[in-house]
């Protein structure tokens, strides 16, 4: 009797600079068996994006097709378009062993809770002081000092759902962070709930059987 195990939804999730999308690419490269989600978006496809692995590319009316057949786990309009995580791909990845990396904000973790709280395991990063996330977007040189003071702002009210979240990270060190997110990982793997087959081989084991 093989025991299997169903993949997992694993968010992160943090205020913008706060070091989420490094360590996203830290996991995806040094972590087998998980694999980025890929939105669906109405906006237009940019040069060199390719539909399907960059994102599904959807008309505004299959979009709202999508949300009305329940089929997107989560969406949100940004910026005049629209996002969101389509099921299928989600479901088929969990069905065979594959976990799934998420990185959205508290408004899309609270969305794929309420559909599969039972695949789903959130971790959210935090900076490790006001003046080092300030610090962090300053240096990545991308925004004007407008916009880095629109996310400083933002960055409290983001702040303020840690509480909704499993796990909580300090990000002081993104080494130290990153090797915390794995430990997450592993043992999420491992909870008996995600184990399939587990009763049967459980039995046979009692019985002799296995």
């Amino acid at each position: 009797m093989a025991i299997s195990r169903r993949g997992l939804m694993l968010v992160l999730s943090s205020p913008s600079g706060a070091g989420k999308t490094t360590i996203s690419r830290r996991l995806l490269s040094e972590e087998p068996g998980i694999r980025m989600s890929v939105s669906a978006t109405t906006r237009a496809r940019r040069p060199g994006e390719v539909d399907g692995q960059d994102y599904f590319f959807e008309q505004p009316e299959n979009f709202q097709l999508m949300v009305n057949r329940d089929e997107l786990l989560e969406h949100a309009k940004v910026f005049g378009n629209y996002y969101g995580t389509p099921r299928g791909p989600v479901e088929d990845a969990l069905s065979d062993g594959k976990d799934v990396l998420f990185d959205i904000d508290w408004q899309g973790t609270q969305q794929l809770e309420a559909k599969m709280r039972d695949d789903l395991v959130s971790v959210f990063i935090v900076p490790p002081s006001v003046a080092e996330l300030e610090r962090r977007l300053k240096s990545r040189a991308q925004d004007s000092d407008e916009v880095v003071a629109q996310r400083m702002a933002k960055a409290a009210d983001e702040l303020s759902h840690y509480p909704e979240y499993d796990y909580i990270i300090l990000n002081n060190d993104v080494e130290s962070s990153v090797a915390s997110v794995r430990a997450i990982l592993r043992a999420e793997r491992l909870k008996r709930e995600r184990q399939i087959g587990l009763p049967d081989f459980m039995k046979g084991l009692r019985e002799g059987r296995t």
